[in-house]
């Protein structure tokens, strides 16, 4: 932290003691360092509006960053411009967020007011923040009440609680829940992390049925169909949560460097759950690392997704051809690393590997896909998998975007679409990668 903000590590120690003064200058160096976690803290005015001003002035994707004497002088003489600053730079992102709106409508291709069931419950965890308190805790509580952490222990909670008997037997389905005769069927041929997953999932579902059923409800789903199927992700939200339980799961992360197969040693879990409950630990107070986590289809369909950093993802079509998590679904179980930089100018230490989950039968093709996790540079001494990055050098990034209907890198070799809202120059006597430039 202290290398970020520009501080010996003895003063930031003493400005966490309150034996130095929070000063302006010190403040607009938070600003600009954690501009989303540092706009809220101070409750005093000037203070507020100079780490709003510092994050919009410091704002990556306008060249040259404004020095720090302007900015203190512009905020202390003339209040009023600098509240104005803040509220075009605001503006500005929020026409950026329309745009997206706009391509992610497009992708869609449909002119519907009624959201599908799938993107709607999707958007409805990451509108949450992709952390339910209430769900989190009480699967905690169980894990600390039952004790159970292997599948035999939460076979005989399910016994024991809820009368369900779990079977083992061949067929299509992974499980089966047969309400009126209590028995669960899983499919023999899932390995032994699916298996506990699959009974931690009946077992939060039963004993978490009321909790569930109130968010459910609450959500303002527009269909029933929605409705199901946030309570069916609701479940697996608490079955992850009692697998991995909050405070435990954290400590471990931070101590293995969030090392994702040790994880999954600990913890008996999948690859793609310690990934995915890692993006989850967002607890207040007790955070986890902010990271981004996503699951690419062999297609570059993105069929998971969750942000807790500055990187939104394409709610529809895929994600950019540049992005290492296109060359993992084609390298299965090999992680690759790349650090990226999107056009704001943040970098991200990406880690992705290329999973197969196999069908169990010759006649059915296995489920191909890989998995992303990454978060911002400035952790990348938290993440393992930055050790063999270079984050010294000015070069060395992957320049990445979002959908290239938003990019606006002029010159990509793997653009697909034109961006929108920008002029096209076509001229039929040059020829580039792509058959027009932009203005």
């Amino acid at each position: 932290m202290a290398t970020s903000i520009g501080l010996s590590v003895s003063y930031l120690s003493q400005l966490e003691s309150d034996d130095r003064p929070m000063t302006d200058a010190v403040l607009a160096a938070f600003a600009r360092a954690y501009p989303d976690d540092w706009a809220e803290i101070s409750s005093d005015e000037h203070s507020t509006l100079l780490a709003r001003a510092a994050a919009a002035a410091n704002d990556p994707t306008i060249p040259g960053p404004m020095p720090e004497d302007v900015l203190l002088r512009g905020v202390a003489r003339q209040p009023l411009f600098a509240d104005r600053l803040v509220a075009v730079h605001e503006a500005y992102h929020r026409s950026q967020d329309q745009l997206r709106s706009i391509d992610d409508a497009f992708e869609r291709g449909t002119g519907r007011a009624v959201p599908l069931p799938w993107d709607e419950v999707r958007d409805w965890f990451h509108e949450a923040g992709n952390y339910i308190a209430s769900l989190d805790q009480e699967a905690e509580r169980l894990f600390e009440e039952t004790a159970a952490r292997d599948v035999p222990a939460i076979e005989d909670q399910l016994k024991r609680r809820h009368d369900v008997t779990v079977v083992r037997a061949p067929g299509p389905l992974l499980s089966n829940f047969d309400e009126l005769n209590n028995r669960l069927t899983v499919d023999r041929s899932v390995r032994p992390e699916s298996l506990l997953f699959l009974v931690a999932h009946r077992f939060m579902r039963l004993e978490l049925a009321g909790i569930i059923k109130n968010i459910a409800a609450s959500a303002r789903l527009e269909s029933a169909e929605s409705i199901q199927l946030l309570s069916i992700g609701l479940a697996n939200y608490a079955a992850g949560a009692f697998l991995m339980p909050y405070t435990a799961f954290r400590a471990e992360a931070r101590r293995l460097r969030h090392d994702i197969d040790a994880l999954t040693q600990a913890f008996g879990v999948s690859f793609e759950q310690a990934c995915h409950r890692l993006s989850t630990l967002q607890r207040p107070g007790a955070a986890g690392i902010p990271f981004y986590f996503c699951r690419v289809d062999m297609a570059g369909n993105i069929t998971k997704r969750h942000s807790a950093t500055r990187l939104q993802f394409a709610r529809f079509g895929g994600a950019c051809p540049l992005w290492v998590v296109h060359e993992a679904v084609a390298i299965p179980d090999r992680i690759l690393v790349q650090l990226a930089e999107t056009p704001d100018g943040v970098r991200y230490v990406a880690m992705a590997k290329g999973l197969v989950k196999p069908s169990g039968s010759y006649a059915r093709p296995s489920r191909r896909y890989a998995v992303a996790l990454g978060c911002e540079a400035i952790h990348a001494s938290d993440f393992v998998y930055a050790d063999q990055v270079d984050l010294s050098g000015v070069g060395g990034a992957t320049p990445i975007g979002i959908s290239c209907r938003i990019c606006p890198r002029e010159n990509c070799e793997q653009r697909a679409f034109p961006p929108a809202g920008r002029t096209l120059l076509v001229n039929p006597n040059c020829r580039g990668i792509v058959p027009y430039e932009f203005a």
